[in-house]
């Protein structure tokens, strides 16, 4: 996937927290710093991200995306 954004940080997973149409996914990234990204459940579904997975935070504007 084709994104603008530059700004990329990897991390882990550590955590998903699932509600009826939207999820939290908290991720740890270097120096032990933290970063969390709300999407759908659909997305999540489509990304195939689950809790130990390793991603790309992608960082832009007030936006957070997740890769994997």
């Amino acid at each position: 996937m084709k994104v603008g954004a530059r700004n990329r940080i990897v991390g882990k997973v550590t955590e998903i927290k699932k509600g009826g149409v939207m999820c939290l996914v908290k991720v740890v990234i270097p120096a032990s710093a933290r970063m969390a990204s709300v999407m759908t459940l659909e997305s999540l579904k489509e990304l195939r991200v689950k809790k130990g997975d390793k991603v790309e935070v992608v960082v832009k504007a007030v936006n957070v995306l997740l890769m994997k």
